[in-house]
């Protein structure tokens, strides 16, 4: 599959869903999945600070995170399996506040997603996976931060039927731990 860039914002101002470069031939593919020079041409500013990786089973959730302060705008790709993505609006001055997204992000698709500054993600694995973050923020575990990933008050609907339901789902200590909704609401009211 040879595809060119493609940019498309999302409902949510500065969330892009984004199709990279990418060349096939008989060795396999080459993928390029950022150029600051070409997203500029997008009016698409996103500098990186650091980019990093995740290797997760199927099953795994890893949501809804966010820095709260020294906010990370983030580039991922799910650059080998299957992730079902997710993108809160947590800015409270957004006509899109509390609205989340979903991106299936899949490593054969090349695709990806621009998350903004403000904003909380997440993803459940549908296949063993590696995720691909492109930050424009450094991470600093001193504000690293999120909001339960089954909240009611924000009501994503995970479709947990495809990793075999709610009793397969792994969560880590520090995601079956964070804070409410209502207990970010109280304590930031939103960024």
């Amino acid at each position: 599959m040879n595809t060119k860039w493609n940019f498309k914002e999302a409902e949510i101002s500065g969330l892009y869903e984004i199709t990279p470069f990418n060349a096939d031939d008989v060795r396999g593919c080459f993928t390029k999945d950022y150029s600051k020079e070409i997203f500029e041409a997008n009016s698409i500013h996103h500098d990186l600070a650091e980019v990093f990786y995740t290797t997760s089973y199927k099953g795994v959730i890893r949501a809804l995170h966010f820095q709260r302060v020294m906010q990370q705008p983030k580039l991922v790709r799910c650059i080998w399996g299957h992730v079902w993505d997710v993108v809160v609006d947590l800015r409270k001055d957004s006509p899109t506040f509390k609205k989340w997204l979903a991106f299936d992000l899949v490593g054969e698709e090349h695709n990806e997603i621009l998350v903004p500054a403000g904003c909380a993600h997440g993803y459940l694995v549908l296949e063993d996976s590696i995720v691909s973050y492109k930050c424009g923020e450094k991470f600093y575990g001193e504000y690293d931060d999120g909001i339960l990933w089954d909240d009611p008050d924000i009501g994503v609907e995970w479709p947990l039927g495809l990793v075999g339901g709610r009793e397969n789902v792994i969560l880590a200590e520090k995601d079956k731990n964070l804070q409410s909704f209502a207990q970010f609401m109280d304590t930031y009211g939103g960024f």
